[in-house]
This record gives structure tokens, sequence and C-alpha cells, in this order.
């Protein structure tokens, strides 16, 4: 069975890290559901990209997923953590020790201020990856960092390192590996 995973998007989403998840995460033929936590399902990225949603996060409040992917990008990151359905949904992912992935600004935006990352160590943008260690997070200078079910990486430019993760994690070394051949990476 393939892995399902949920993509979370916003207004202010960083869509270099959106799109690179979502196509590689499909690439590995995983079952992937793109939500909007905004009113509606067209959001509009950091950069101007319009980027339109599977579903509205609230649909998604009953579902399980394999894997949860938060982009980063500003105010992307901040609407995120404001999502009350997304951080119930970060919740249940976590007492199931299922896979969180954040890039970005989110892995401090939305996982280490509500404390979802404390005691972990993770890496974030320079500019956030600074302010880990204040919410009792070990901050690491890691490309990728892989601690216990959450996987946190840097920016736009680890974007696709970050994806061929969440497949390693998720679908197994096998298919990560396959995909990564296909994208020459």
């Amino acid at each position: 069975m393939n892995a399902r995973v949920l993509v979370a998007i916003a207004d202010g989403t960083e869509e270099i890290e959106a799109v690179t998840a979502i196509d590689v995460l499909r690439r590995a033929e995983c079952d992937v559901v793109v939500a909007s936590v905004m009113p509606g399902h067209q959001v509009c990225c950091s950069r101007g990209v319009e980027l339109v949603a599977d579903r509205l996060i609230g649909e998604c409040l009953e579902s399980e997923f394999d894997a949860v992917v938060l982009p980063g990008g500003m105010p992307g990151a901040q609407n995120l953590a404001d999502s009350e359905p997304l951080m119930e949904i970060l919740r249940k992912q976590t007492e199931a020790e299922k896979v969180i992935a954040a890039i970005c600004a989110a892995p401090y935006i939305v996982l280490a201020k509500s404390g979802l990352l404390a005691g972990r160590t993770a890496t974030a943008y320079p500019g956030y990856r600074e302010n880990l260690e204040s919410e009792g997070v070990t901050p690491s200078d890691d490309i990728v960092v892989i601690d216990g079910h959450f996987i946190t990486s840097q920016g736009p430019g680890t974007a696709m390192q970050f994806a061929l993760a969440v497949i390693n994690r998720s679908c197994g070394e096998e298919v990560s590996h396959r995909v990564a051949d296909g994208l020459l990476v």
C-alpha cells in the first residue's frame, strides 16, 4: 500500500518547497493530499504562484496519514501554525509517532513554538534556526535532520533532499533511490 501524505499549504507558503514535495512524493506513487489551511482551496504563495489544494484542512481531520509535510515561507508558516485543525492533526501524528516533516520557517514557527519539537534536534532556515534553542530544541546545521518521527530541513535549496528523506522514511530506501535516480539527483 502506498504511503498517504498530507501537504499543508497556506497563503505565503514557499512554492519551491511545496511543489517539490508534492511532485517528488507523487513520483514515489504516494497518495498525496494537498490541503489548504485558508478559507478556500486556492492559495497565493510567497512569490505570487497560485496553488489549488485538493481539500480544505478541516476535511482531513478524520483521515490518517503516514506523513504530514509542512512547507515554510512567510507568512505561510505562520498561517499553518494558526490553523487549529492542522495543529490537531500534528498532535495526532506525534501521539502515533508518524512522520512530521517541516522545512524552512516551519520547524521553528509551527513545530518548535508549539512545543512539538522540545527535546529534539532539528534544523531550519538560518534566521529561524538560531531561535530553536529558546524553544528547547537542539539546532543543527545539517541540510536534513531526522530525529525520531520528525524530519526538518533548511529551505528552498534543500527541498529535493528533504522530499527524498520523506520518501525514504515513508516508502523505503529502494523507492527513494529509484526516484532520486529518475530525477538525476
